[in-house]
């Protein structure tokens, strides 16, 4: 039996619907505007009180349409007799009215409108206008804009027609529902950050800095909002700081309020948002925000910081359900990035300068963290594998395998095959959809430019920990035995494509080349500690003949001269093991490649004449000087290399007739003053000359003519010397 609650309720509902058929039939009779509006206006009493369907607000629309309302939202003054504004506040409750539907919403006349609704919400009260009106006006306007941000496309016509403007002023202004205009904000830097900050740059951060002077001094709930707020408003694409001088003012305000959250008691909601705002200012701005206070208040802030992080992701990773850790991944990726940060400092710490004390402490807690991580990865199943936080995980993993080579090695140890297999997953099955822009950016994976890629890349980040590794026994062992070299080539070498591809590009390809380097290394590595594995295993072979091809390309351009080295001395220690294949015969690839590598090993170095002291110095070039610290190992390892491969290939000491380059060095050997001369130099030339002397006649005959006999003496180079006066 019914209610009188449910009898009453029906009744309301049928006097609403006989209501709604009058004015539609009135709406539908009308003869000209003014019994138009008067039917509109009973219409609106009925929309406004809510009761109305999406079937009858669509048969509202079919009674009236776009074109009378559009009449009057422009129409800026009422008829005599009627409040002001009551034509344009009938219009927006129409508007409304019709921005509930899906399909309307997308009409082209709703998003023509979105100017009008833009001027609406940021403009403030006209003089002698009723507020009541206005401010539903407003509401009105700001339903239309949150159902036309609901879609892609709307939000791309919203950004396009001014909306972000608009908003910003509407906050900046405090209009009417400034709140409203802020959240929208946001729901619009979520879907096209790059673009809005590209169109609205200078109110975009007045908003941020407001923002950031409210984060500061607040004391109360709000500050825990503005925390989750001022993650939208920090990552501008490419900032200079130095453009906007309230900058340092608004990283202040940050770590302030940061720091006031972070050393308070606090429950997990409220602690987690602060945690994701400091993985963001340090991912995006470094120790920038931190260092505008003393450095005090630096280290103590940091070591909270780090020390709240690696608690965080243990209490998450530790537990055996992980369902604190899958329930909110975005804040342990930035508890990832805040430890990473903390291992950058205790490792570099060209800044914070943190006492010993203390970075001994700190490395203690993050050990505990990574131990955590570890136990994680080793509990993730085969279907996890395209888990965006497991890539996170196993990427600040790859961060501390670079930096720290001592803690937890036998654990890394445990999990390097599944590190492998992961890789090789990743790198051959790549995941492309167009989720993966948003799940990149939610966990902050890295810079949106290789969102489409990331999944591809896991490599990248284990590249450095894996060279740390193939230099000791165990774990090269196990890289071996997991078929890593043969999945590095094939990484190689689709990095090579892209680095190539890019090479006459504006903007140099500089992780992919760093990428290249990295494996350069453990290349070597593989090189100088199993020799036995490069001749067994086909795949150096491959690795030998691109080394080989692509050095050419890139000794012509100063860019890439410590990747020239890498090849040129990965290429010659690789030749040295190899020299009996078929890729080393004499022909147009391999001399070339010799021709090159002749060319990067004597144009390091140049005579140079000291006025002060009276006498000439080898100096290094201008073009070595710039990066030698970071090839001059490779340098002399390629010396070494060059010389082993003297007596092994037989066309080799020709090219360096043709070449001029022992002409080069005893030229420099004349030159200079021989106790000037640095002794692993010396070393270096001995090892090439006496090498050439005594596997070629030709060029130990040139040699004797040059003295070579007397220079050897004279610098102590008693191999060469015995070589020389030889019969």
């Amino acid at each position: 039996m019914a209610s009188n609650s449910d009898k009453t309720t029906g009744t309301e509902s049928q006097s609403s619907n006989r209501t709604l058929e009058r004015c539609l039939k009135v709406l539908q009779d009308a003869k000209n505007d003014n019994e138009q509006f008067a039917a509109l206006l009973l219409v609106t009493k009925v929309v406004k009180a809510g009761e109305t369907d999406a079937d009858s607000r669509r048969r509202i629309f079919d009674a009236i349409g776009f074109s009378f309302p559009n009449r009057l939202l422009i129409t800026k003054e009422s008829p005599s007799g009627c409040p002001n504004l009551t034509f344009r506040a009938l219009g927006m409750t129409l508007f409304a009215c019709f921005s509930t539907n899906p399909e309307m919403v997308s009409h082209p006349q709703m998003l023509n409108t979105i100017p009008i609704f833009n001027e609406i919400v940021s403009s403030s009260i006209e003089p002698g206008a009723d507020i009541t009106t206005f401010t539903s006006m407003i509401e009105d306007s700001y339903q239309c804009l949150q159902a036309i941000s609901s879609s892609p496309e709307g939000q791309r016509h919203l950004i396009t027609q001014g909306a972000v403007f608009a908003l910003c002023r509407a906050y900046l202004n405090q209009c009417h529902g400034c709140e409203k205009a802020l959240y929208l904000l946001v729901c619009l830097l979520n879907a096209m950050e790059k673009v809005c900050w590209n169109t609205c740059k200078p109110e975009l951060l007045k908003v941020r800095n407001i923002l950031s002077e409210q984060f500061a001094t607040d004391q109360g709930h709000q500050k825990f909002e503005l925390c989750n707020l001022m993650q939208h408003f920090l990552p501008t694409p490419s900032e200079d700081p130095t453009e906007d001088p309230t900058f340092t003012t608004c990283l202040k305000n940050c770590y302030i309020g940061l720091f006031s959250i972070l050393s308070s008691k606090l429950s997990i909601s409220q602690r987690d948002p602060a945690l994701k705002l400091a993985g963001l200012l340090l991912a995006v701005y470094g120790t920038d925000w931190i260092m505008t206070v003393n450095a005090e208040k630096r280290r103590k802030f940091l070591s909270l910081l780090v020390n709240l992080a690696c608690v965080e992701v243990r209490i998450c990773l530790e537990d055996p359900s992980l369902e604190a850790a899958y329930s909110k991944p975005d804040v342990i990726t930035a508890c990832y990035s805040i430890i990473e940060f903390g291992m950058m400092v205790c490792v570099l710490d060209d800044k914070v300068h943190l006492t010993e004390a203390e970075s001994r402490q700190l490395i203690g807690i993050m050990v505990e963290a990574f131990g955590a991580i570890i136990d994680y990865i080793k509990q993730v199943k085969e279907e996890q594998l395209r888990d965006p936080f497991l890539f996170a995980s196993i990427r600040v993993l790859g961060a501390w395998m670079a930096e720290e080579t001592c803690a937890l090695k036998q654990e890394v140890c445990d999990v390097l095959p599944f590190l492998i297999h992961y890789a090789r997953v990743l790198f051959e099955c790549p995941i492309r959809s167009d989720n993966v822009d948003n799940e990149v950016k939610e966990l902050s994976l890295t810079d949106s430019s290789e969102a489409k890629t990331w999944s591809r890349d896991a490599l990248r980040f284990l590249l450095p920990g894996f060279c740390h590794l193939s230099v000791e026994d165990a774990p090269r062992r196990i890289l071996i035995s997991h078929g890593f070299h043969v999945l590095l080539l094939r990484y190689f070498t689709q990095q090579w494509e892209v680095f190539s591809s890019c090479q006459n590009a504006q903007r140099l390809p500089d992780k992919t080349e760093m990428n290249l380097r990295t494996a350069c290394g453990i290349f070597l590595n593989l090189v100088v500690t199993d020799p036995a594995l490069i001749r067994q295993e086909e795949c150096f072979l491959t690795l030998l003949n691109l080394l080989m091809e692509s050095l050419p390309s890139l000794l012509c351009n100063q860019s890439y001269l410590i990747l020239a080295a890498n090849f040129t001395t990965l290429g010659l220690m690789m030749s040295r093991i190899l020299a009996g294949t078929p890729v080393l015969q004499e022909n147009s690839v391999p001399q070339g490649f010799f021709q090159e590598a002749i060319q990067f090993l004597s144009k390091a170095h140049a005579a140079e004449k000291e006025e002060a002291a009276q006498r000439t110095l080898i100096v290094l070039t201008e073009r070595y000087q710039e990066v030698w610290d970071q090839i001059s190992e490779l340098w002399f390892l390629g010396m070494q290399a060059f010389s082993g491969c003297i007596p092994l290939l037989p066309w080799l000491p020709q090219n360096v007739i043709e070449s001029k380059w022992m002409n080069n060095i005893f030229d420099l050997l004349t030159q200079a003053s021989p106790t000037s001369v640095e002794l692993d130099l010396v070393a270096a030339f001995q090892c090439v000359l006496a090498e050439l002397a005594k596997n070629n006649k030709s060029c130990k005959d040139f040699m004797l003519l040059k003295n070579g006999a007397e220079r050897a003496n004279l610098y102590g180079m008693s191999i060469l010397k015995d070589v020389l006066c030889k019969n």
